[in-house]
């Protein structure tokens, strides 16, 4: 899935502050935001979807992280929890698109994500075809809905900018592999 659409689920997950913790939506918004894109910096540390990617292990600390904050909201707390969920929430969905390569559409990876509890690559589901396409951008569009809707300001504007990088990468998903660098290869 395109990096856009994994920041705007974790805006979504966050939007649950604006109603119940109202003066922690912008720190939830921003933790949310930064952990859900967070993983995908192993394309430069590694791996890409294996150094930072957790599947199963991102649900160990996100989900004790989201009792803390539950329990006891203080910034680091409701910063820590949100991260940790969006983090956990993209190396979960990157299962459910596309395998790792260049060209996902040709369909020539089976590895997805790497789970590192069991010591294997988890399979690509295919419901998102690939990153960029159609139905990633479906997506994206949905869950930036409750940001655009509860939001104002600064995170607002953020997701607008967002969908809106969102609509041309996947006007142009298709022709990049043409244009990465070798390097990225």
């Amino acid at each position: 899935m395109m990096n856009t659409t994994h920041g705007a689920v974790g805006v979504a997950l966050a939007s649950v502050t604006v109603v119940f913790l109202p003066e922690f939506a912008v720190v939830a918004a921003v933790a949310a935001l930064l952990g859900s894109v967070f993983p995908d910096l192993d394309l430069f540390a590694g791996v890409h979807r294996r150094t930072l990617h957790f599947p199963v292990l991102g649900w160990v600390v996100a989900l004790p992280a989201t009792a803390w904050a539950a329990l006891s909201p203080s910034t680091p707390s409701v910063g820590v929890a949100f991260f940790s969920l969006g983090a956990a929430a993209h190396a979960a969905m990157d299962a459910a698109g596309a395998g790792h390569e260049l060209r996902p559409w040709d369909r020539t990876s089976e590895k997805a994500v790497y789970a590192h509890v069991p010591g294997r690559w988890i399979a690509p589901r295919r419901w998102i075809r690939y990153d960029g396409a159609p139905e990633d951008l479906g997506l994206m569009g949905v869950v930036t809905v409750p940001s655009l809707l509860l939001y104002s300001g600064p995170v607002r504007g953020i997701m607008l900018a967002a969908l809106g990088v969102s609509i041309v990468y996947t006007a142009y998903r298709k022709r990049m592999p043409d244009l990465t660098p070798e390097w990225l290869k």
